[in-house]
């Protein structure tokens, strides 16, 4: 069997807002019945056939990387940090949707992952503003992901996504938004968790997630 292609992808953001549940996810197809808090780092792993069913197929083993912890950990934690951070191929910026705080912090994550953070007081100030040229020149792609959509009342939602829709902008990333729908099984029916897509919205992609 020929050796398959290693892609490896970080998934960052706060404790708290989703990670482990959305890797596990993505990897296993099926919810995270008891998540709990990463120490260090998780790397859980997809095997992806990119271009199915078409001569341009290719099959890619793709790594990815759950790291823990804190933005605004000590500079040791930081440091520790850093050896997940080589030989990158994408990232995914996981922050919730409640949690406007987590949202802001997406840009000191990626700073750090970057290897730019080397003057946090700069990044974010207290209106929110930041150097964007800090970006600028970046080729690693980036997917923003937003979580915990179904916790925010359905009046509060488009005011939302519009806030968190600048940090795709930002970041010249795509955007996904996550909602979960609780669906009962029939008695004669069978239903299996994933993802199915709802709508757009502002350039990203509402999905929602199913679980019985």
């Amino acid at each position: 069997m020929a050796a398959l292609d290693r892609v490896k992808v970080l998934v960052l953001g706060d404790s708290g807002v989703g990670k482990s549940s959305l890797v596990h996810l993505l990897c296993h197809n099926q919810v995270l019945g008891n998540p709990s808090w990463t120490v260090g780092c998780s790397v859980d792993v997809r095997i992806h056939d990119y271009k199915e069913g078409t001569p341009e197929e290719k099959t890619y083993y793709i790594e990815l990387w759950d790291v823990g912890g804190s933005v605004g950990s000590a500079t040791s934690v930081k440091s520790t940090r850093a050896v997940f951070y080589n030989s990158l191929n994408g990232i995914i910026l996981v922050h919730d949707l409640t949690n406007k705080k987590s949202s802001q912090n997406l840009y000191r994550w990626s700073l750090e992952a970057l290897n730019r953070d080397v003057a946090p007081t700069g990044v974010l100030v207290t209106n929110g503003d930041y150097d964007r040229e800090q970006f600028a020149d970046n080729q690693i792609p980036l997917l923003v992901i937003g979580t915990k959509l179904d916790q925010i009342p359905e009046a509060k939602r488009n005011e939302v996504l519009t806030r968190t829709a600048f940090l795709a902008e930002d970041f010249n990333a795509e955007e996904i938004n996550l909602v979960i729908e609780k669906r009962y099984f029939l008695r004669d029916g069978n239903q299996i968790p994933g993802f199915s897509e709802r709508k757009r919205f502002g350039g990203g992609t509402l999905k929602s997630l199913h679980y019985d």
